[in-house]
């Protein structure tokens, strides 16, 4: 070990001064939404014997194409939902998309009728975004909402390769310093470092691949919605728009409420009502019958009492 410590602090200290060079070319990046235990001072070491020949250790953030997240989501009203969710799940896999998830499942109108509704979930190539939204709305009844959004991951995803370059060169420096170590103790505390190295490799690779497979593919969310529950109040021909038909539809409710409020009112609660109410009144009226016999005999037994006592 002993043998070892000068050449440890020769890369210590060469990594001091190469840190700040490999960090120039990004603006004060922020801190990254993963999780990656920064590198001890003795490691970083390995870096930096790497960076006269990567240009300063790091990748260059203009040498990278923009990296752009794009999603999207619609709710489009159909005449026939599950036929439409076979075609968006089969226009996905035409494009070299694939379905994430689907949901077929029952819904109801304003009068309570039972219609089928649905969500699905698919993934398409990015730069077919536009083609896929396209058919998606062709055909519909109506398109209720469209949400398109993007995220850009490049500074995130430029981070990511640099420290994974880093890693990685620090994983050779190790695994030549443990082929060259005699020391038994040396050598497991060498071993110990590459296998978080290597882990951390693994970490960082399988986060640049999502990002990468995030922007290549794009989620596009939709909910069907069945013709069935936005269909609009008829007469004859006409039919009312805007303020007139929510007029209309809203007295419509009412004569019906209150038509089914009457019909149970006349066949059940008034039925109760008259079962209760009679007896209580039959009642009633015996309580003060006898209430008014008592207050008479009183009233008699007075004037005999007052004639005994003279």
């Amino acid at each position: 070990m002993k043998r070892l410590l000068p050449f440890i602090l020769m890369i210590a200290a060469l990594i001091l001064t190469a840190c700040v060079g490999a960090r120039a070319p990004m603006e004060a990046p922020a801190e990254p939404a993963y999780d990656v235990a920064p590198l001890p001072a003795m490691e970083e070491g390995f870096a930096a014997e790497q960076a006269p020949s990567s240009g300063g250790g790091g990748v260059e953030a203009s040498s990278v194409e923009r990296l752009v997240i794009q999603n999207a989501d619609l709710a489009i009203v159909v005449s026939d939902v599950e036929a439409r969710m076979e075609e968006i799940q089969k226009m996905a896999e035409e494009m070299g998309g694939f379905v994430v998830s689907s949901n077929l499942y029952q819904g109801y109108t304003s009068n309570y009728i039972p219609v089928p509704e649905g969500a699905v979930t698919i993934r398409v190539p990015a730069e077919k975004l536009d083609e896929a939204l396209e058919l998606i709305k062709e055909g519909a009844v109506e398109v209720q909402s469209e949400t398109r959004s993007g995220q850009d991951v490049t500074a995130e995803y430029v981070d990511l390769k640099s420290r994974l370059k880093t890693y990685e060169a620090a994983e050779r420096e190790l695994t030549e310093l443990m082929e060259n170590a005699q020391d038994t103790d040396e050598v497991v505390n060498i071993f110990n470092q590459l296998m978080y190295y290597r882990e951390q490799i693994e970490i960082i690779k399988g986060q640049i691949q999502y990002y990468e497979e995030a922007a290549a593919l794009s989620a596009v969310s939709v909910r069907l919605i069945a013709e069935e529950t936005i269909q609009p109040v008829t007469i004859g021909k006409w039919e009312p728009k805007g303020v007139a038909l929510e007029a209309i539809q809203d007295l419509l409710n009412f004569w019906k409420n209150f038509v089914d409020f009457m019909i149970r009112f006349v066949i059940y609660t008034l039925p109760v009502l008259i079962t209760i109410g009679i007896p209580l009144y039959l009642a009633f009226l015996g309580l003060r019958w006898v209430f008014r016999k008592m207050r008479g005999n009183k009233k008699k037994a007075e004037p005999q009492q007052a004639e005994e006592k003279k």
